[in-house]
């Protein structure tokens, strides 16, 4: 299994683009680091069926993102002020890789750039999808994105510029009371492991509510290993 230090070590910073960099790792992977692909089949191999699969993959994904949570956290406002850009970073490839592997696992193809623009929407939560649709700036439900006839290059831009600044308001302080909690020293290790974790919950649960299913039913005990 992927360790906390391994995803932080593919954290370099962030701009818009890295969101598409970093989403490409986390689908193929790299050297020892295995991307979503292949821990979805594995999982599905151990479990025989794709929802079980999936719900292995949320548990060990927000256990792997409470420790780099953990890890990246814990020496108070210093260090902090060189860890954070990482914690950043490392939270959000295991999102993704969280997220690929649900779709993967589901039935969509990671190497569109459909569903890859669907997976970022998903990344942004379900308020940040709600407030891009408010201010007209998506057309819909990732789901519905990731099936549309064409590639929306500009929508993907839109989604990958919001996750950028959602990152850049996490640097800057704009949540203040996790920014806080974060730079008290061995304090900020429980607060970055509890944060971390529950965003990653709630990243994973709007992903099972987004993209529904569209693999085909099988019979009971059929394996798919995708």
């Amino acid at each position: 299994m992927m360790q906390p230090s391994d995803a932080v070590a593919v954290a370099e910073g962030l701009t818009a683009d890295g969101f598409h960099q970093l989403l490409d790792l986390a689908i193929k992977g790299k050297g020892k680091l295995p991307g979503a692909k292949h821990s979805a089949k594995q999982s599905l191999l151990r479990h025989g069926d794709a929802e079980a699969a999936i719900r292995s993959l949320v548990t060990s994904h927000i256990a792997m993102a409470s420790g780099q949570g953990f890890a990246t956290n814990w020496g108070g406002f210093f260090v902090s002020l060189l860890t954070i850009p990482a914690n950043i970073a490392a939270a959000s490839f295991l999102q993704a890789r969280l997220v690929a592997g649900i779709a993967h696992l589901r039935g969509y193809e990671l190497d569109d750039p459909r569903v890859r623009t669907a997976i970022l929407m998903v990344m942004l939560g379900p308020g940040g999808n709600a407030d891009l649709l408010k201010k007209g700036l998506i057309p819909s439900s990732p789901a519905t994105v990731a099936t549309a006839p064409v590639f929306d290059a500009k929508l993907d831009g839109q989604v990958s510029r919001a996750l950028l600044d959602r990152a850049m308001n996490q640097v800057t302080g704009k949540r203040l009371g996790v920014w806080v909690g974060k730079r008290i020293p061995f304090v900020g290790g429980g607060v970055g492991a509890a944060v971390d974790g529950w965003s990653t919950r709630t990243i994973a649960m709007h992903a099972l509510d987004s993209l529904p299913s569209r693999r085909p039913r099988r019979s009971s005990g059929a394996v798919d290993t995708a």
